[in-house]
């Protein structure tokens, strides 16, 4: 009886061990992020204090079709994914911001842990006027991308990196990379801090 007993509870200890280890790699292998995105300082401990998002900067996924559809106004940084919530945090406009210029060209890369069938990326960035001290919206956003890069369906590399020529702006920006699934109802979505 008491073999049995030691036998069950090594196998329910393996179960869980087996159930945990499953879960840690099924969500480790999903998804990406950009280089200097919000996500991305957290996960190199730059900026502390970031709850799970520091394990998991690829996981930033919500609904797609923005900015019409999309993550809720406040909560589009975390792709209004409450466990990620820290990302909405303006931080009272201190977040790390990547030093720009108006008109130069910024290369924008991604680290892809899941290559997703693609429909595009797009990159917004915030009007002038905004104000880093609060949560993102869209009325902050310009109404259209200034960079789109088309994939039609085509499968991304692990590392893509996006040229593009920024706006002319001066002061803190903030500019929102989405990443447009093709075969699911998601994108993922990126929010970087840059000073003109």
């Amino acid at each position: 009886m008491r073999r049995k007993t030691k036998i069950t509870s090594t196998l329910v200890g393996l179960g869980v061990a087996g159930t945990a280890l499953f879960a840690t790699t099924g969500s480790a292998q999903a998804h990406g992020y950009t280089d200097a995105s919000r996500q991305s300082h957290c996960a190199s401990g730059t900026v502390s204090d970031c709850g799970n998002i520091q394990w998991e900067p690829q996981s930033v996924e919500g609904p797609k079709g923005f900015p019409g559809a999309g993550p809720a106004d406040g909560k589009i940084c975390s792709a209004g994914n409450g466990s990620f919530a820290q990302l909405d945090d303006p931080r009272g406009g201190e977040w790390p911001a990547a030093d720009v210029g108006s008109g130069q060209n910024y290369s924008f890369t991604w680290k892809i842990t899941a290559r997703h069938s693609t429909t595009d990326f797009r990159y917004f960035i915030t009007k002038d006027g905004y104000d880093p001290s609060q949560p993102l919206t869209r009325a902050d956003l310009e109404s259209e991308p200034f960079l789109t890069v088309p994939m039609d369906g085509a499968q991304p590399d692990a590392t893509v990196t996006h040229e593009g020529t920024l706006p002319q702006k001066s002061g803190k920006h903030l500019i929102l990379a989405v990443w447009d699934v093709a075969d699911t109802g998601n994108a993922f979505y990126a929010c970087s801090d840059v000073q003109f």
